[in-house]
């Protein structure tokens, strides 16, 4: 083994993210994830959106279904003010240097690092035996997906903060078993007011696409009028908002709506609780739910408007794709030249 490398070259500020193409995106990938996009690209930082298709079939995807939704997902990426133009945007499986790289990384994650993934944990419960191998894998390609465009800052909510950790540490056991200084140590980017939104059900619990009630999310696709109702119907408790952050620290249900408040008004949860103290819910989510439509339905509007022509959905995709390629085929073919691989017939 090499001698380990102790100070990483500097790395232009580059930012990657993704999202898994397997279900409706909600209002929790809009907070979380697709406004925090918006606000990078904005920045004027160089940006990487992935539809991270690959992913999807860690577990069994019907084939008509994913390519629907990945076109969805892209349509919401770009409605909610992705200018593709200005971010790179494109679906995982149309670059090849991502599996490429996960294999290789592969080699070099351990056993043990996998293992002791929480989000495997939850995703396999009981059932790890009879679950596939890719989902076992997954944060190896998580890694690749990163580091094939040496991404220096990847915006993620708090559930995917222990991939980034892993990614961490296989730029540095790459790094140090190679002697080189290749990969950056990729730095997660934690933040706003709503970077985890709960479920309306059970603040307890993350909105998920996933979760059998729909009460419980608000979709993108969702209308003016459900969304207005969900947000009415939403679980909290019997008492008034209080007139500080900390009176919510036992009312999860209460807390998730105040921060949902916070994120679509660009306001910090402090701020809302200052306006509405003393409140009751009766008064809060109306206003709460006129504050949403308003944020969400032109998305919505323009998202049913790109649906239309799944043609330049698939354009834009593609031309993303190439522009990706761009990056990351002669990241790839550094690591292969790297480990040690003949490379003699290259395209």
């Amino acid at each position: 083994m090499a001698e380990p490398v102790q100070t990483p070259q500097a790395f232009p500020t580059r930012i990657f993210s993704g999202i898994q193409p397997s279900g409706g995106l909600t209002l929790g990938n809009y907070l979380g994830a697709l406004k925090r996009f918006v606000q990078k690209q904005d920045e004027g930082i160089e940006t990487v959106y992935c539809l991270v298709d690959m992913h999807a079939i860690t577990v069994w995807q019907d084939p008509a279904k994913l390519r629907q939704q990945t076109r969805e997902a892209a349509a919401g990426f770009i409605a909610a003010g992705i200018d593709p133009a200005r971010s790179i945007l494109f679906n995982q499986s149309q670059v090849t240097a991502h599996v490429e790289l996960a294999w290789i990384f592969n080699t070099v994650a351990r056993m043990g690092w996998m293992s002791r993934m929480t989000q495997f944990k939850d995703k396999a419960g009981k059932n790890s035996e009879n679950v596939s191998l890719g989902l076992f894998a997954y944060p190896a390609l998580m890694a690749a997906d990163i580091l094939a465009y040496k991404a220096t800052h990847v915006p993620v909510g708090e559930d995917q903060k222990q991939h980034i950790e892993l990614t961490r540490d296989i730029a540095l056991k790459f790094n140090n078993d190679y002697g080189v200084n290749f990969f950056p140590i990729t730095e997660p980017v934690i933040e706003g007011a709503a970077t985890r939104v709960m479920s309306l059900r059970d603040g307890t619990k993350k909105m998920s696409k996933s979760d059998p009630s729909d009460q419980s999310r608000i979709n993108l696709t969702d209308d003016a009028d459900t969304i207005g109702k969900k947000i009415r119907k939403a679980k909290t408790d019997a008492e008034p908002l209080p007139d500080h952050l900390d009176g919510l620290k036992d009312r999860p249900d209460a807390r998730n709506l105040v921060n949902i408040y916070a994120a679509l008004a660009d306001m910090s949860a402090d701020a809302v609780i200052a306006e509405y103290a003393g409140a009751q819910f009766g008064t809060f989510k109306p206003a709460l739910a006129d504050l949403a439509v308003a944020k969400l339905e032109p998305i919505t509007s323009e998202m049913n408007r790109l649906m239309q022509d799944p043609a330049e959905i698939d354009r834009i995709l593609g031309e993303g794709a190439d522009r990706a390629d761009a990056i990351a085929r002669p990241v790839m073919d550094e690591v292969y030249d790297i480990v040690g691989m003949i490379r003699s017939r290259r395209a």
